[in-house]
Parts: C-alpha cells; structure tokens; sequence
C-alpha cells in the first residue's frame, strides 16, 4: 500500500512540477528567456523543452504511460541540472535555488518511476524493441 502511495505521490509530483513550470516557458517570463538565453537556447529551446516536459507531465499522469513520463522526465532534468551546474549555477535570478531544487524533485520522482516499473520495462518493453 505505502508503495502504490508513493508510486502516484511520485508521478503526481513530477508531472505538477513540470507543468507548473510551461506557464513561464510558454508565455516567455523573463527568468524563462534569462535561462535560455545563457545556455544559448533562446527562444526555439524554450518552446522545444516546454512542448517535451508537457509531454512527459501527461504521460506520468496516465498509468500506463507512466514510464515512459518518467523516462523523458529523467532526461530533460539530467539536462537542466547539467546546465544548473556548468553554466547557470545553483541560484537564478534571487531564487533561492528553487529551480535547481524542482528539478532534483523531478529527478528522484522520475528515477522513482522508472525503478518502480523495471520489471515492465526489462521484461516487457525492451525485449520487444530489440527483437531479432
């Protein structure tokens, strides 16, 4: 039971997370354009992870899909906590962190994911992608 809990409390929150943030993406807010701006990314990146984290919210909503979320969510924050820490550094803009922080709670969320379907994934999936 506590597992299931945490396995929706996981989801849930990695795909709240990152549709909260499509908001500033979409609508260009000046920390959105400031951070693609220094990693060179500025607008057509902004609009291309935007489009990507939305994808990856629905699909860790939709059960099924829910891997397959947490993969893409595993990706995209492996991205943004690279670029927190080579070029944006861990605060932006006076806030605190919270941006580098929410990626990390996607991270571990979507690691969460992926861990909780291994078995789905090693047995099911892969094995039909790289059938003979």
């Amino acid at each position: 039971m506590l597992t299931k809990t945490a396995y929706i409390i996981a989801r849930l929150a990695a795909a709240f997370i990152m549709a909260q943030t499509l908001y500033f993406k979409f609508t260009g807010s000046p920390e959105s354009m400031y951070i693609f701006k220094m990693v060179g990314m500025e607008p057509w990146g902004r609009w291309l992870i935007g489009i990507m984290e939305l994808i990856a919210a629905v699909l860790l909503i939709i059960p099924r899909t829910a891997w397959v979320g947490g993969v893409l969510a595993v990706g995209l924050m492996i991205g943004a906590i690279g670029m927190h820490l080579t070029i944006l550094g861990i605060e932006i803009m006076n806030d605190k962190g919270q941006l580098f922080y929410y990626a990390l709670i996607v991270f571990l969320c979507g690691l969460y994911v992926i861990f909780t379907n291994k078995d789905k994934i090693f047995k099911d999936v892969l094995p039909k992608i790289f059938k003979r």
